[in-house]
């Protein structure tokens, strides 16, 4: 196997020819809407065992991809990790340090789900691990690839905001009620809570975009009653080059803000509502290799603005065409790391970095100080 948890270039090994036969632990909301899907329509890759106890989520992956081997737990994997190729981590947050150790002992390249791990020293063990092993390590933050971000990232290396001064990325949403289940569990063990959910996007963006952070300030809250974990926070980046990122992640919020406002010295970027392709996934709907085009589109009247003086609720600005979302990209870029030709597309390392702004976040919530990175 060749690659890294460091992110150094892949291709320097002998090339290997796929198909990547993928193990897949987890078939929840993560395994079956996300990564399921997105593996089946990764050319060189193939989705070969699926991992769960749970006898109806083995029964639903059995009837979406009739070729699939079932395991129930992790540990049927590795005797037999010579008949495959990739561990994909896609099980509850508390379990991916465990099971990513013990896939990378096993000689297996990894990609866990976001977050890598409940501290940034536990995701550095295991890039330092991978490292040590030659293996891909790689963490999927899939919003790296969301529409917005995308056109986002386009719009600020074309020079068309000028310098950013500010940057506001709010992921919100209305669930006064609780859903139930670990993501809502106050335990620590669990690693549950928005600031972790959510806040692993929003601050991987912020430091994709702007760089290091130098500061962290964060609010975070309980509001709901019978809930244990955050659900409603709020923080803020000062980056190392100036850039200051404010960042909002809730399931309390009853009137939505915009995901994004982005301000800079020659005009302002301003974008509602999310990327269609998380909606388009739980629906049933299918990447098709050959058909990227026609994938993560959406209509011209939820495109972004670009203007200065005025608000774009008022007609301000002129609207930006939102280039395609692109989640299929992630797993071609894995599978490239994997054949030797191409490079880690988000490491450990990096994820590492966010989560050290989480746990600064969480320290700074709970001190009320601000925190220096």
């Amino acid at each position: 196997m060749t690659g890294t948890g460091s992110g150094t270039s892949l291709g320097e090994g002998p090339v290997r020819e796929g198909p990547f036969r993928v193990g897949l632990v987890g078939y929840g909301l993560a395994g079956s809407v996300f990564h399921a899907p997105l593996i089946a329509a990764t050319e060189g890759l193939t989705l070969d065992t699926v991992v769960t106890s749970n006898v109806d989520r083995q029964q639903q992956a059995r009837d979406e991809f009739p070729d699939v081997r079932i395991a129930t737990t992790p540990d049927e994997l590795w005797p037999r990790a010579d008949e495959l190729d990739l561990i994909v981590i896609a099980s509850p947050n508390k379990t991916h340090v465990p099971i990513a150790t013990a896939a990378l002992k096993a000689g297996l390249p990894v990609v866990v789900d976001k977050p890598i791990a409940g501290t940034a020293a536990e995701a550095r063990e295991l890039a330092a691990l991978a490292e040590e092993r030659g293996l891909l390590l790689s963490v999927f933050q899939n919003r790296r690839w969301d529409n917005d971000f995308l056109t986002l990232q386009k719009l600020i290396s074309e020079g068309d905001l000028g310098d950013v001064y500010r940057f506001e990325s709010r992921f919100e949403r209305w669930r006064p009620q609780l859903k139930g289940g670990w993501r809502e569990s106050g335990d620590p063990a669990e690693v549950g809570g928005l600031l972790y959910d959510l806040g692993s996007h929003v601050v991987d963006q912020a430091l994709v975009l702007f760089g290091p952070a130098a500061t962290v300030y964060a609010e975070s809250d309980v509001r709901r009653a019978g809930a244990e974990a955050d659900d409603d926070t709020f923080f803020a980046i000062t980056h190392t080059n100036g850039v200051r990122s404010h960042l909002y992640v809730s399931a309390t919020t009853a009137q939505l803000g915009p995901r994004f406002r982005t301000l800079g010295s020659k005009a302002g970027y301003v974008k509602h509502g999310l990327d269609p392709q998380e909606a388009a996934l739980r629906d049933g709907e299918r990447p098709v290799a050959g058909r990227e085009k026609e994938w993560g589109v959406e209509p011209e009247e939820l495109w972004g603005r670009v203007g200065s003086g005025e608000s774009p609720v008022t007609g301000g600005g002129t609207p930006v065409p939102t280039l395609p979302g692109a989640y299929p990209a992630y797993y071609a870029a894995v599978a490239a790391a994997l054949s030797g030709t191409g490079e880690n597309p988000v490491t450990a390392l990096e994820a590492a970095a966010a989560l050290d702004v989480l746990e600064a976040a969480r320290r700074s919530a709970r001190e009320n100080v601000t925190v220096t990175l």
